[in-house]
């Protein structure tokens, strides 16, 4: 059935949009795609969008205290080299990690928690 409703992008709220749209996409190899002044940013990687939303008195997310928050997850082949990479990018690496053997939890500049997985159903 047609709903007339497709999935477009995330949305993260943030103190500065274009530079986790910078972050972002140069963690997946992506492009700024829009930045308009403080208020938003946009970056596009060859399997979708991320859009960047600036909010005052912005409070960064708690891992694992706020676990329940929506959280993003990369696919990746090699996740030994692909954490190297987030941090280089200026990722942190969480402490706690729920199942490091297939994937690994990390804070991006603002503080959002994304993954990076070995796990990959879409074939």
């Amino acid at each position: 059935m047609d709903t007339g409703i497709r999935y477009s992008t995330t949305t993260l709220a943030c103190p500065d949009p274009l530079a986790l749209a910078d972050f972002y996409a140069k963690l997946t190899g992506g492009e700024v795609t829009f930045a308009a002044e403080r208020d938003s940013a946009s970056m596009r990687s060859a399997r979708g969008r991320l859009d960047f939303m600036w909010v005052p008195d912005y409070r960064e997310p708690q891992w694992p205290e706020d676990s329940s928050l929506l959280h993003l997850d990369f696919f990746v082949t090699d996740l030994a080299t692909s954490a190297e990479w987030a941090i280089r990018c200026g990722a942190r690496q969480y402490d706690f990690q729920p199942n490091a053997g297939r994937c690994l939890v990390f804070a991006d500049p603002a503080g959002h928690p994304f993954c990076l997985t070995t796990v990959d159903d879409l074939g």
